[in-house]
């Protein structure tokens, strides 16, 4: 059974970096687009980004564009999310999903698999 654990949310200063990790187990993480979705209470999950199984294809939402960078290594089955210059709207739980397809979806629903996420909180 697949499992998704992320890593590396916390509470940072706006203008500050933070990178999450998600380790994927019980599957072949090669097989797997990957994504980061983020959810704030009230609203539904949203799209940041995602990534296709070996890196050639990448998506960024427009409001972290520039700023978000996503990338994958496949020996250690592990999808990161780098995020600088962060703003007080970052704020959200972020969750990493996997979609047994060759590029990634931007829909929550074609998604897999998920992590349980991780808080990311930016003050002002």
């Amino acid at each position: 059974q697949v499992q998704l654990v992320e890593s590396g949310g916390g509470l940072v200063q706006a203008g500050d970096s933070l990178r999450l990790s998600c380790a994927l187990s019980g599957g072949t993480f090669a097989n797997y687009a990957m994504g980061w979705f983020r959810q704030v209470p009230g609203k539904e999950r949203e799209f940041v980004t995602g990534i296709s199984r070996i890196a050639t294809i990448v998506y960024y939402a427009d409001s972290v564009k520039g700023r978000f960078t996503i990338s994958r290594d496949n020996v250690k089955n592990t999808v990161y999310l780098q995020m600088n210059s962060l703003k007080p709207e970052d704020t959200a739980v972020y969750y990493c999903a996997a979609d047994f397809r060759t590029t990634p979806a931007r829909r929550a629903a074609d998604y897999d698999y998920w992590g349980q996420g991780t808080q990311v909180t930016v003050s002002s």
